[in-house]
């Protein structure tokens, strides 16, 4: 039975690896084509496996980070820890965290005014009809 979790990890792993290489190709060839650049087979491996250790870091950093917290859930806080040492990402993720800050804010606000619209609705329908009611 643990040789099938083995074997079910390595294949999500071997997936990721294939799906993290596709993606750094196909940016990198975008991104060639802009700058009139190609990149050879060795280098899209080399960028692709970067990444993905890296990834592979972030995600056991981001695990310890909420672990320390006493969370299960990685959060936005994490997030920011996680990037503290690189300023342009560090930047980016300030930038992203107050956008979906005020996001969220402003989809709360719509619900809320959303509900507080449908109870005066309720009141007012309430109210017509009991009046209508009154002189029948």
């Amino acid at each position: 039975m643990a040789a099938e979790g083995d074997e079910s990890r390595m294949e999500l792993e071997q997936r990721l690896r294939a799906a993290v290489h596709y993606t750094v190709e196909r940016v990198l060839e975008e991104e060639g084509e802009n700058a009139g650049l190609s990149f050879n087979r060795q280098v899209v491996a080399a960028i692709a496996e970067t990444t993905f250790h890296q990834c592979s870091l972030f995600a056991l950093d981001l695990e310890a980070f909420a672990k320390h917290g006493k969370r299960t859930t990685v959060n936005c806080d994490d997030v920011k820890l996680l990037a503290r040492r690189s300023k342009p990402l560090n930047r980016f993720v300030a930038e992203a965290s107050s956008t979906l800050s005020d996001e969220r804010q402003h989809r709360r606000a719509q619900a809320k005014g959303d509900s507080s619209r449908r109870r005066k609705s309720k009141e007012t329908g309430a109210g017509a009809a009991e009046s209508e009611g009154d002189s029948a």
